[in-house]
């Protein structure tokens, strides 16, 4: 508030002054001087028109007899003395015309700079104050600082330690002999080892590199710089390498330290021809970053880490041993991982007794830990909106899908049609799923629109895989079309819902002849082409095959597709009883789990008693969840009013104490005030009489006089 009030200030007095200065040129008295030509000045001085003249050098101001005001500029002197001579001194002469004749005063130049010089003093006060709402004294004139945001030792070790990272044992292994080195650097100079200078850390999004940069600094006690790579790089040029020295004359300054470079690969890429240009302000920017790195002493106590996950953009420099010595690869958490990550991000949440970490981590293959994170925070908001006291596990699945398929649209309009059609649909995809053999198993399906999908049928890993088989991506082709093959099973028609199915088999059956040589046609044989384009490399992709064997590329891709389309026709069509039940359920029901699927296709139950079942239990579900929400209200209400009594019986106790204390100080000054007056009352007695000996006096005085 007060930087806004500020702010305010500074506007309303720049624009006062502004509007002052447009006053004080304006002139008073509003009346307009008409500016003529000269010739028509000396046609009013022979008409006898003017009253009154001007003359201030060789500038002429005059009021004409009818009021008006005009002014011209004699070209010469002598102009300017032949008007006077043969108008101007005969008509003074006979008393028509009043001369005045004004001495150029010195200040003139002054004044005519005048209005230059307050415009450049504004400018120079506005850019003054744009400088300074910047902060940091980094605004307009700060072009060449360093924008490194340095964080104190003591804050830090309050934030994150190493003991606050879960699921990156390894990495942390490598970074705590950073953290040892920082601590204890005479073990290792006695040895003659020499510290890495840098650490690159290379991993995907939401991997936890910043966090574990951070961790490391609040291990070791010491500063910490943190910087992303685009705060190098502006429109002007050389400004990117002037932030580059300033940083590291920092970091020199607060040895020993950690600088933290985020997302490295936009200032260190590549140099040489491409999209980026081959002389560009990036290019000055990471070569005076790579003389700064190599300009660190041995063991100076400057340890630069950096995160990307481009490593494979980054200039070959920058990576060389002396500069990053290291790359840490931390990827997305394993199994055992993401249990961990669960119980670090539980902490602070009340959990149900139902909700298993080891569960969830087998729930949530590929999570990240920021997605694990995500889905906790949202499982907490669930659960805060649906008014429950703890985190059960219903919360936590129903946010790990919102997490991986996006929100329920339960308000969006389906006409039953489309809602038929998803139902099978779906079911083609499960029942496929379920019939081929060492295929995933189930998870969830269900026909309630989530982002941008009507439907989805999610199937949940046995156990954490690493490599994919050929049998594998085979079996996944045939569960992508199992959707499609379905529609046009039942319903006699197809529709633009499998084409996002029809596109992932199709990169899946390229990626097997081109990438991963597992056609017997073709060979063990990469025709999977150059890298991607990007900034700083070339500017389209080769290929290193002809155009014959780009044919037979093709060829191989479509055998494989309409083999696996062959394949789910064949399971379906065999099992054209079980898709009608399973999409009539679906049509009920609209969501099954992967408990409930099984006991239908095992023939434990029929449809409509699954169905019965389903809605019982929701029922039933709902009521219980209905009678502890309002619980929990009751509760909650109960708490804010024996607080609100507390806070009102504190009050009413303040305020009995304050008027005792009140009475016990005017009672104490009361004492006061008596104990004074007890200790001089000899003395106010003494005065007394003194005062009236001396009021006596003087009618004694006259009493005699008047005798006499």
């Amino acid at each position: 508030m007060n930087r806004f009030v500020k702010s305010l200030g500074i506007y309303l007095l720049l624009f006062a002054l502004v509007i002052g200065v447009a006053w004080f040129f304006q002139g008073s008295g509003g009346q307009t001087v008409t500016a003529v030509e000269f010739s028509e000045f000396i046609q009013y001085a022979k008409e006898e028109r003017i009253a009154e003249v001007t003359i201030v050098d060789t500038s002429i101001s005059a009021k004409l007899r009818s009021g008006e005001l005009v002014s011209t500029y004699a070209p010469t002197s002598m102009d300017l003395m032949l008007l006077s001579e043969t108008y101007f001194f005969p008509q003074a002469e006979e008393g028509k015309l009043l001369v005045h004749s004004v001495k150029p005063s010195n200040g003139s130049l002054f004044l005519s700079l005048l209005p230059t010089l307050i415009m450049v003093a504004l400018v120079i006060v506005f850019f003054v104050f744009m400088n300074q709402q910047q902060g940091g004294g980094k605004g307009v004139m700060g072009f060449g600082k360093s924008r490194a945001h340095m964080h104190k030792a003591d804050d830090l070790k309050k934030k994150v330690t190493f003991a606050d990272v879960a699921g990156l044992d390894e990495e942390k292994e490598e970074l705590e002999e950073i953290v040892d080195f920082l601590k204890f650097p005479r073990k290792y100079r006695n040895l003659g080892a020499r510290i890495p200078k840098g650490i690159l850390l290379v991993g995907p999004p939401g991997t936890g590199k910043t966090y574990i940069s951070k961790a490391a600094a609040g291990e070791a006690g010491v500063p910490f710089f943190t910087i992303s790579g685009s705060d190098f790089v502006e429109m002007f040029v050389g400004v990117g390498a002037s932030r580059v020295r300033d940083l590291f004359t920092e970091a020199k300054k607060n040895a020993p330290c950690i600088v933290f470079i985020d997302e490295i690969d936009a200032v260190g890429r590549k140099r040489g021809a491409g999209l980026g240009g081959g002389h560009d302000e990036r290019e000055q920017t990471l070569n005076q970053l790579l003389v700064e790195m190599d300009g660190f002493g041995e063991n100076s106590g400057v340890i630069v880490l950096a995160a990307t996950n481009r490593p494979d953009i980054l200039d070959p420099a920058l990576l060389r041993p002396g500069r990053f010595d290291r790359q840490v690869i931390i990827g997305v958490p394993d199994i055992k991982g993401r249990e961990e990550i669960f119980a670090v991000h539980s902490k602070n949440k009340p959990l149900a007794e139902d909700v298993n970490p080891k569960v969830l981590a087998r729930r949530t293959p590929g999570f990240t830990p920021a997605d694990i994170e995500n889905l906790l925070n949202e499982a907490a908001l669930l659960t805060a909106r649906r008014n429950g006291k703890q985190i059960t596990m219903n919360e936590i699945e129903e946010a790990i899908t919102k997490v991986m398929a996006g929100p329920e649209k339960k308000s969006r309009i389906i006409t039953p049609e489309e809602k038929k059609l998803t139902a099978y649909h779906e079911a083609g995809h499960a029942l496929v799923a379920s019939l081929i053999p060492g295929s995933d198993p189930v998870h969830q399906i269900t026909i309630i629109p989530r982002g941008r999908a009507g439907g989805f049928t999610m199937t949940l890993p046995k156990e954490e895989k690493y490599y994919a088989t050929k049998k594998k991506m085979e079996n996944m082709i045939v569960h992508l079309l199992g959707g499609r093959v379905a529609e046009a099973l039942t319903l006699d028609d197809i529709s633009t819902g499998a084409s996002n199915d029809i596109q992932r088999a199709t990169e899946c059956a390229r990626e097997m002849v081109t990438k991963y040589g597992m056609s017997d046609r073709l060979g063990p044989v990469d025709y999977s082409g150059s890298d991607e384009v990007f900034l700083g490399k070339d500017f389209s992709t080769r290929r290193n095959y002809s155009e014959e064997m780009a044919k037979e590329i093709d060829e191989e891709v479509r055998r494989i597709i309409e083999e696996g389309y062959d394949r789910a026709e064949k399971l379906l069509s065999d099992n054209i009883d079980k898709l009608h039940e399973l999409a009539q359920v679906l049509l009920e029901v609209e969501t099954l789990d992967g408990e409930q699927f099984q006991m239908l296709m095992d023939g434990k139950v029929t449809g409509p008693e699954l169905v019965e079942k389903m809605r019982s239990e929701a029922a039933a579900r709902k009521a219980a969840e209905e009678k502890e929400a309002a619980e929990h209200l009751a509760e909650m209400k109960a708490q804010e009013e024996a607080e609100a009594a507390k806070r009102a019986a504190e009050i009413k106790e303040a305020g009995n104490t304050n008027s005792l204390r009140w009475a016990i100080d005017t009672a104490a000054k009361e004492a006061e005030q008596i104990r004074y007056e007890e200790e001089h009352l000899d003395e106010f007695y003494e005065h007394t009489t003194r005062a009236d000996k001396t009021e006596a006096a003087p009618e004694k005085n006259k009493d005699d006089s008047a005798e006499k």
